[in-house]
């Protein structure tokens, strides 16, 4: 339990370094404060511009990625039947660090760089996939939304493919607690993303790179 337990907070402290904020700030402004209010990737671009939106989601990415290898690094003596799982668990506080940031009043972003930081760093498979798929959506659609609710559900998809086919090499217990964490933060995601699915479905989503 031990593992779990640590690699969730350590997860957390990385989390909860806010590159959107500390980008804004450096720019005199509180990201938060406007556009969408989301400190994240997509609100930066839209309100700080590109050169914003890819330092952002460099380093919120970089964030996730790290502080997964971190854990398994740590922990590869005492939890090495279980080291998938110890990347999840550091990944699933790195999110929730990311989302409800303790120093700025639990307002942070939507986890999605930091998801993409967790699909390459878990599964570089799986991350394949992922932004080929996100890729699609979005030069279709051009909803940044959309592709990042299609491509967390799609996470829990193959986590549960793999596991099962034994990509894994982890026993059915950790394997499904495995499952259940991959699918609180595909359902942490698309929470976090309510108020886009109303637009979606009423038609009024912002679209990336859309002229207002």
């Amino acid at each position: 339990m031990f593992p779990r337990i640590a690699s969730l907070v350590i997860g957390y402290l990385f989390g909860i370094i806010q590159t959107a904020y500390i980008y804004g700030k450096m720019n005199g402004i509180d990201i938060r404060e406007h556009g969408s209010g989301n400190a994240g990737t997509t609100n930066a671009l839209r309100v700080l511009g590109k050169k914003a939106g890819a330092i952002v989601f460099a380093g919120d990415f970089l964030k996730c990625f790290i502080v997964i290898h971190l854990a398994k690094w740590i922990f590869k003596n005492l939890a090495s039947d279980i080291l998938p799982l110890i990347g999840l668990y550091a990944a699933t506080g790195c999110i929730l660090g990311h989302n409800f940031p303790i120093q700025l009043g639990f307002r942070g972003g939507k986890g999605i760089a930091c998801t993409a930081g967790l699909l390459a760093a878990f599964d570089l498979r799986i991350g394949v996939i992922a932004l080929l798929t996100f890729l699609a959506i979005v030069i279709v659609t051009r909803y940044v939304s959309l592709g990042s609710m299609v491509i967390v559900t799609e996470f829990v998809l193959f986590i549960v493919i793999f596991g099962q086919l034994g990509y894994y090499h982890m026993a059915q217990a950790p394997l499904i607690e495995m499952y259940v964490l991959a699918a609180f933060l595909a359902g942490m995601a698309i929470y976090r993303h309510r108020a886009n699915i109303v637009r979606l479905l009423n038609g009024t989503e912002n679209r990336i790179f859309e002229k207002k």
